[in-house]
């Protein structure tokens, strides 16, 4: 391996463009996501021979064997000391490609998020399950690892992470933090999650509920007294319920729903989305907070209800994505047509834009 691969030049302008991800493939030029825009870096494309030769100087022989055989490889990979990236190798129609996402070397505080006191009083609980929810690149990752932060700089507890590349390393604080990748440390999730009970954890981060037999271990954890915080693809917090609930066979479910509505804490679900002035991005969240009502709720397989015990929930916390969205308009923070992009009740929000900005144009797409 050379002192300085050839593709540091690509994250250098990556990182000096404030970027997010790095794409390269094969008859197209390297782009990278800037403020959410995917950007050109260089006019010309790269080639196959240019592209195996970035890709191929930073990985070790097995990684090597396992794109070429397995079509498809995940690692973090780290850049000196300015950065790291969760990257994806893989093949596509025009040949080999490759995706970097960066992982910011500073852990961003709760403070640094601005995010609301009730996700921190999630982190202080001691027990439960903490979801936090929304499509790839919401910023899951840097929410738990906020909340993570929080919990290392606050209480002597064993904190044990189980991720699918190991994203945020977090020093030892007043934790003892004990990062486990699936891979290199274990050969699966459920594996290492049914390991971790044997580990005196306090504190778990679960990269990924993927597999209804992950969901079923990581509920056991919360229900033994563990804080156990994990990330699903879902867009909501009523469908991050049924999500995990439909995981399960019939048969199951009842059974399902009683863990579920025992040892539920909260649930984050957060969207990205591009400020008024262009200049970054902002997190809208939609958040639910564990109770009697919503255990009952749960239980009895009446989810459709959550969503107004949300919105009479203020008083906990608790709020909808619509709710924030407003918020977020109202406080010129972000334009109307783009928290209207993500409104889950468009026909409502349109009439609540109006109300707030009396002057705006109906975009088009919206009149239907």
């Amino acid at each position: 391996m050379s002192a300085t691969p050839r593709i540091a030049s690509w994250f250098d302008q990556l990182l000096e463009k404030k970027g997010s991800d790095l794409h390269l493939s094969v008859g197209y030029p390297p782009m990278g996501r800037i403020r959410g825009e995917l950007t050109p870096l260089r006019e010309e494309a790269l080639t196959e021979a240019e592209l195996e030769g970035l890709l191929f100087e930073i990985v070790s022989p097995e990684q090597r064997r396992q794109i070429v055989e397995e079509l498809d490889l995940d690692f973090a990979y780290g850049y000196e000391t300015k950065a790291r990236f969760r990257a994806n190798y893989f093949y596509k129609m025009t040949g080999l490609a490759a995706v970097f996402r960066t992982i910011p070397s500073k852990v961003l505080t709760l403070e640094d998020l601005k995010t609301p006191e009730v996700v921190r009083k999630l982190a202080d609980r001691r027990s439960g399950l903490v979801l936090v929810t929304g499509p790839t690149g919401s910023g899951k990752s840097t929410t738990l690892a906020g909340m993570i932060n929080h919990i290392n700089q606050t209480r002597p507890a064993h904190v044990l992470t189980i991720e699918d590349p190991v994203e945020f390393v977090h020093e030892p604080l007043k934790a003892q933090v004990t990062h486990r990748e699936v891979g290199p440390h274990a050969s699966s999730f459920a594996t290492a999650i049914r390991s971790a009970g044997r580990e005196d954890p306090n504190v778990i981060l679960i990269g990924e509920l993927r597999t209804n037999e992950t969901m079923k271990l990581a509920l056991q954890l919360a229900s033994f007294g563990v804080l156990v915080f994990a990330t699903v693809h879902t867009n909501s917090a009523p469908a991050t319920i049924d999500r995990i609930i439909n995981a399960f066979p019939a048969d199951e479910q009842g059974q399902v729903r009683g863990m579920l509505a025992e040892s539920l804490a909260g649930i984050v679900a957060q969207q990205l989305i591009k400020t008024a002035d262009g200049k970054g991005r902002v997190a809208a969240l939609e958040i639910l907070i564990g109770s009697s009502a919503i255990a009952a709720m749960i239980r009895e397989g009446k989810v459709f209800q959550i969503a107004s015990k949300m919105q009479a929930g203020q008083g906990q916390g608790m709020q909808t994505l619509d709710m924030h969205l407003e918020r977020l308009v109202k406080d010129n923070v972000i334009t109307p047509e783009s928290a209207l992009e993500k409104a889950a009740d468009k026909e409502n929000f349109v009439k609540v834009i109006q109300r707030l900005k009396p002057d705006w144009e109906i975009p088009e797409s919206a009149k239907a």
